[in-house]
């Protein structure tokens, strides 16, 4: 599985390189949280693949699900075996680009729209958000926030603990990208 996923970001990661000069990370974040009356949910990853082309405004993501980290490990072990099924489907991605008014080749804060697709547990779909690009000495940091229903990823939560997790989950995105050399 994990052969998989590098030859993943391989492919994309040179793909891209033969476009222009990327911006890359093996490090961005990516937290997922469920906040109900019953319980509050956080799983986060800071083990997020991305590659960006400034000339196109190309992005692509990768995530290894169980790179997500749980304040309690009951709450990982669920989320791996019974929602998400990590075996089965080990990564999400996001394949997309980013539109607005920006030039990435000067230092700046500009605000965008992200578009792309989405895919998760198998199943890929649009994915349309607003986000922040900030360029500033030679890094690029992405951020943006969005919802997602489970059961539009084939997402099953069994009614017995229905209550205790959000019918949206607020997921945060958070990527510092630097030029590849």
């Amino acid at each position: 599985m994990l052969l998989k996923y590098y030859i993943f970001l391989f492919t994309i990661f040179f793909s891209l390189k033969g476009i222009c000069q990327n911006y890359t990370t093996k490090t961005g974040f990516i937290g997922f949280y469920s906040k109900t009356p019953l319980e509050d949910i956080r799983g986060e990853n800071n083990q997020v693949y991305a590659v960006l082309d400034p000339a196109s405004h190309h992005m692509a993501f990768a995530a290894l699900l169980k790179g997500f980290i749980f304040p309690k490990e009951l709450m990982q072990t669920h989320f791996n075996e019974n929602y998400v099924e990590s075996d089965k489907f080990p990564k999400a991605t996001f394949s997309g680009s980013c539109t607005g008014d920006m030039d990435l080749s000067k230092d700046g804060i500009y605000q965008v729209v992200v578009k792309g697709d989405l895919s998760l547990h198998g199943v890929t779909k649009p994915l349309e958000t607003t986000g922040q690009i900030e360029v500033k000495n030679g890094k690029i940091t992405g951020s943006s926030a969005f919802k997602i229903k489970p059961e539009d990823y084939q997402i099953t939560i069994p009614s017995l603990v229905r209550e205790k997790i959000a019918q949206e989950i607020d997921v945060k995105v958070q990527i510092v990208w630097t030029r590849n050399t």
